[in-house]
């Protein structure tokens, strides 16, 4: 038997529908050039280049000093809960409840959560494609089924309510939706989310909103979806406009009727999320920590306004331009290149060819993945202006 390839027992059969993520075996690729002695220009995985800033820093090493590592409430700290229910009055105006809100190991447990207590066996549940891949394994994790829709640049790549009214059948549970979207970077438009929330509602189904990239919004205020109803349930996270991915925190909020269902399930699943990050968190919502990460914001907004032109002038055409999150979803059928339109291809030859890591469509979904990458702006401003320098040679 062959040890690496061959299982020693059987896998479940949700492991085979799970695809790897093609941005990672490009990274793995990037880090054995790297190792080989070739400098390479990441703008593929969607971490923010900036870290955690010292008054996080701080308050993470006080929390150590003082011993308080210990288990929390599965909810979270009850300080932090009434912090984050702060922040949505400060920053979106409206009224949260702190005992709405749960506190979770990062927003992909909080997404886990949501499905472990909404999806059954065989339940649908629309998103768009593309999206973000996990959305879909969260779903299939569950035993149900992510239905894809097909969603371009007319749509803003996002989900609509027409379609919700068009596709809704007696299988259909809900939808999961993110506003502002990886890959795209856009954010679904106020009155649309409403009407979608309303859609949904009328066929007694759930909504499920990713808001992880809402604080970094470029254009209008952005409008929380928990705007339109205590029956809507958000999601966001302290990895982005935070800047504290590997610290794995997040948190939902949801219905008050649910806090129960969600309370136990994150007892049996994952006890609690890290007392120490939730201990440092606390300090994102101070002022002055407030006023470095809009600082941030800025810097991720001028990189935005430098490199969608940029990818222009290199034959990509960007169909809607990003009003959020750090990315860019272009259009490669048109460049100057023999894989022009063959994304695999073309970022491959980019990497090896340019020294410049991007991303394939292929991800996101089945809509046109051969047609589009997606570039990630979370890296400094000079290497991006090096990135496209070293693509003008290459095209």
């Amino acid at each position: 038997m062959n040890s690496v390839t061959e299982p020693l027992v059987r896998l479940a059969a949700r492991v085979d529908a799970i695809q790897p993520f093609y941005v990672m075996e490009l990274a793995k690729e990037a880090a054995l050039l790297e190792r080989e002695g070739r400098n390479i220009i990441h703008m593929g995985i969607g971490e923010p280049d900036f870290t955690a800033p010292e008054p996080v820093i701080e308050a993470a090493a006080n929390a150590m000093r003082r011993g308080v590592t210990q288990y929390t409430s599965a909810l979270g700290l009850h300080s932090l809960r009434e912090a984050i229910a702060g922040h949505y009055a400060q920053a979106y105006g409206i009224s949260v409840d702190p005992a709405r809100v749960v506190v979770t190991a990062g927003a992909s447990a909080a997404l886990l959560l949501a499905c472990a207590a909404l999806v059954d066996r065989d339940d649908e549940v629309l998103m768009p494609d593309p999206c973000y891949p996990c959305n879909r394994h969260f779903v299939a994790a569950m035993e149900g089924k992510p239905v894809l829709v097909p969603s371009g640049p007319a749509e803003r790549f996002q989900l609509t309510a027409a379609d919700v009214e068009s596709l809704w059948n007696e299988r259909t549970r809900g939808v999961l939706l993110a506003s502002p979207s990886n890959p795209t970077g856009t954010s679904i438009e106020t009155a649309e989310l409403k009407r979608i929330v309303e859609a949904v509602r009328a066929r007694g189904g759930f909504t499920i909103v990713d808001e992880i990239y809402q604080g970094l919004s470029y254009g209008a205020p952005p409008v929380s979806a928990l705007s339109y109803g205590d029956d809507v349930i958000t999601v966001n996270s302290f990895s982005k406009y935070f800047n504290m991915t590997g610290w794995r925190l997040g948190w939902l909020v949801v219905p008050p009727s649910l806090v129960g269902a969600f309370e136990k399930l994150a007892q049996n699943l994952f006890i609690c999320a890290s007392a120490l990050a939730q201990h440092a968190a606390l300090a994102c919502f101070e002022p002055d920590t407030l006023a470095i990460y809009e600082a941030r914001r800025l810097e991720f907004k001028r990189r935005r306004d430098f490199i969608v032109p940029a990818l222009e002038t290199l034959g990509f055409s960007v169909p809607v331009m990003p009003d959020g999150a750090f990315y860019v979803y272009a259009d490669c059928t048109h460049v100057t290149h023999a894989a022009a339109g063959d994304s695999a291809a073309l970022t491959k030859a980019m990497l090896h060819d340019a020294g410049v890591v991007l991303v394939p469509g292929m991800d996101f979904g089945n809509h046109a993945p051969r047609s589009y990458i997606r570039l990630s702006y979370a890296t400094a401003y000079s290497k991006l202006e090096e990135a496209v320098e070293r693509l003008r040679g290459f095209f």
